[in-house]
Formats: structure tokens, C-alpha cells, sequence
């Protein structure tokens, strides 16, 4: 008798385990999936362009700039990935895109952007700016475009002589996950040879100003 209940009791105890380790299993199996779904759930780098893209159509609209394109520069943003784009308002995507290289400020030695508004800081300045006049720039495809900041944090743009140009050693692929190297920029946005000359082509035919914004 004693046999058999210690028999009884053993088989119990499996059962136990047992069901101990496939609840454990089914739960590990369950938790990638969930993962997934948040991993699905994070929006795409055209999505967030697109909802920044909103919100500059409607400044366009209110300043009657040009309402065909926009440039919008993330910083925050790999600078060995591309983050300047020409966004197209009317087909709602991304025309043209680049890498960006960043003002690497006073004593810096960070690959992150540091931001000012300050002559003589070499920084970038967030914010919204009106494209200008096209100009002479004895770097890249030798063609800049001025930049007129609209606000507190970048209204000493032309001042500081912070342009939109180009530079040949800006690669046209990504360098992920390389850096682009500190000193192509003392604040202008630089990008490659080849964007420039598009953007180039493109901001010679437009009559309203276009807007540029600079953010992170």
C-alpha cells in the first residue's frame, strides 16, 4: 500500500511540474509576439517626417511661402545616416535626402550636435528659416543659399553667415554606424555634391520662398 501512494504521489508531483514548465514555455512563447506588436507599432521615419510635414504646410500656408516643398534637417538623427530631406507637399513623400553634416561647436569633441546662436559658437541653431538668395560658396558645387532664421534660436543666421552648401567629402551613401567627421560645418547645414545640384535646380524655379526647418 505504502508503494503505491508513494507511486500516487510522485505521478502528482510530476503532473505538477509538468504544467508548472508548459505555463512557463507558453509565456516565453507569448512575449516575442507582444515585442513584435510594439516593434510594428513604431512609426516609420516617413511617419514622423510626414506629421513634421503637416505642421510645416500650415506655416507655409499662413506665410505664404512655397507650398510645393519644404526641407526638413533632423538632428537628431546619425549624422552617418541621411537626415536632410526636400519633402514634397503635393505627393506627401520624400524627394531628395543626404546626409547632413553639423556645426561641431567651440572645444567639442562630441559627435552629437551642440546647438547655439552665438557668433563665433561653429554651431548649428535649431529652428525654422526662409531660404534666400542664391550666392557664390567657394565650397562643394560652389553654390550656397542663404538662410534667414525666423526665430529666437537661430535669428543671427545670416549674420553668422550660416548657409545651405555642399562639400565633396560629404559621402552620398550612409556611413552608419561612422560618423560623419567633425570640421565639415562651423553651423551651416552641409550636405552632398549631387543633392546640391538637384536642390540647386529646384530652388532656381520656385518664385515663394522656401522654408527650411532644423530640429531634433
Amino acid at each position: 500500500m505504502f508503494k503505491i501512494i508513494k507511486r500516487i504521489v510522485l505521478l502528482i508531483i510530476g503532473i505538477i511540474i509538468f504544467l508548472v514548465i508548459k505555463s512557463h514555455v507558453s509565456f516565453e512563447e507569448r512575449t516575442p509576439s507582444t515585442n513584435t506588436e510594439k516593434n510594428q507599432a513604431k512609426p516609420s521615419l516617413e511617419e514622423l517626417l510626414r506629421v513634421k510635414a503637416d505642421s510645416a504646410r500650415t506655416f507655409c500656408v499662413s506665410k505664404k511661402y512655397n507650398t510645393d516643398y519644404c526641407i526638413l534637417i533632423d538632428f537628431s538623427i546619425h549624422s552617418g545616416k541621411k537626415r536632410f530631406f526636400v519633402w514634397d507637399f503635393k505627393g506627401d513623400s520624400i524627394k531628395l535626402s543626404s546626409l547632413c553634416a553639423h556645426g561641431y561647436g567651440q572645444n567639442s569633441t562630441t559627435k552629437k550636435p551642440v546647438f547655439s546662436n552665438v557668433e563665433g559658437s561653429y554651431c548649428s541653431s535649431l529652428g525654422k528659416y526662409k531660404i534666400g538668395i542664391r550666392s557664390y560658396s567657394k565650397w562643394g558645387i560652389n553654390v550656397h543659399y542663404k538662410m534667414h532664421g525666423l526665430e529666437k534660436t537661430n535669428d543671427n543666421a545670416y549674420k553668422r553667415y550660416v548657409v545651405l552648401h555642399s562639400y565633396e567629402h560629404v559621402p552620398e551613401r550612409e556611413t552608419y554606424p561612422i560618423h560623419l567627421p567633425l570640421g565639415m560645418s562651423q553651423g551651416c547645414p552641409v550636405i552632398s555634391n549631387n543633392t546640391m545640384r538637384s536642390i540647386d535646380e529646384l530652388l532656381k524655379t520656385v518664385e515663394k520662398p522656401i522654408l527650411m526647418w532644423i530640429y531634433i
